[in-house]
């Protein structure tokens, strides 16, 4: 049941934003359309209850309670940004809004691009953990926690991986390519064939 139910809030999730998109910029309904945003966050509240009704019933800690926590944690880490970057496409192409500016490619601006991404990670995992930490602690030592504990390890193995990443782009920073007209250094004049500028060939010199 609890994978029926990550299905069915990843769907909703989706669903609520589409909806919430198009009733505040098509429908030009946005206090309405806000309403159906904020709705967001009880998809997750659900999860966590029923995760917690189902451990309250006996059922023991498996691998569908470490994926619930995993993906709370991603949602309230990342859901915020996602939303934000799909709301800001909706205002361009439904609203008539400006085109949004895209994230930085080059140098140490791209680099905080990625740490502030990275650090949603780190929301993410802090989160899974807290959600694990508080599911193991309910079950006490009598029960088998080790497929929460293995998720819990592997998220943040996923935030070191991440954190490694986003660094590489801070110790080796992208470089912005070189125009055109700064690529081909001038040639001086002198230096091109009498050919190419139009002056006289050699054996024309001889005649």
């Amino acid at each position: 049941m609890i994978v029926w139910l990550i299905v069915i809030c990843e769907v909703g999730f989706w669903v609520l934003l589409a909806a919430g998109l198009v009733t505040r910029y098509l429908l030009k309904m946005p206090r309405t359309g806000m309403a159906l945003l904020l709705c967001e966050p009880l998809l997750e509240v659900l999860l966590l209850v029923v995760t917690a009704i189902d451990l309250e019933n006996g059922a023991e800690p498996s691998w569908k309670h470490g994926l619930a926590a995993l993906y709370i944690g991603y949602t309230v880490g990342h859901g915020h940004r996602t939303v934000k970057w799909l709301d800001g496409h909706a205002a361009h192409r439904l609203g008539g809004g400006p085109r949004p500016a895209g994230p930085p490619k080059y140098g140490m601006a791209r680099a905080r691009h990625e740490g502030r991404v990275w650090l949603g990670s780190v929301v993410a995992g802090a989160v899974a953990s807290a959600l694990l930490l508080g599911a193991m602690w309910y079950v006490g030592s009598d029960g088998d926690t080790s497929s929460l504990k293995s998720w819990m390890y592997g998220a943040w193995r996923a935030v070191g991986i991440h954190g490694l990443i986003a660094l590489s782009y801070a110790l080796w920073p992208k470089r912005e390519p070189a125009g055109k007209d700064s690529a081909v250094p001038a040639r001086n004049p002198q230096d091109v064939p009498d050919l190419l500028v139009g002056g006289p060939r050699k054996d024309e010199e001889q005649v």
